[in-house]
């Protein structure tokens, strides 16, 4: 049973940095391409960020030069490091392979 669990959210200031991780079960993290999704309030959900299988890395454009995704194989775990965060990176946070995706974390990001 495939199973992910994002963790790491949180409260945080602008300029502040978070790392978010998801924990990865059922299969092994470098098997397939996995993303970072986002959802804002009353907002559709918007792709952050991917890795292949080969660990070629993606970005969208308003978080390139912040974000850095990464998995770790010995702990099947996907991870998302957030630095210069800015207001509008306020959202719940959701690891995901194919159409499924864990429950989220929520990252808020306010002064």
């Amino acid at each position: 049973e495939v199973q992910l669990v994002e963790s790491g959210g949180g409260l945080v200031q602008p300029g502040g940095s978070l790392r978010l991780s998801c924990a990865v079960s059922g299969f092994t993290v470098d098997t397939y391409y996995m993303k970072w999704v986002r959802q804002a309030p009353g907002v559709g959900l918007e792709w952050v960020s991917g890795i292949t299988n080969s660990g070629i890395t993606s970005y969208a454009d308003s978080v390139k030069g912040r974000f850095t995704i990464s998995r770790d194989n010995a702990k099947n775990t996907l991870y998302l490091q957030m630095n210069s965060l800015k207001l509008e990176d306020t959202a719940v946070y959701y690891c995901a392979v194919g159409g499924q995706r864990g429950q989220g974390t929520q990252v808020t990001v306010s002064s």
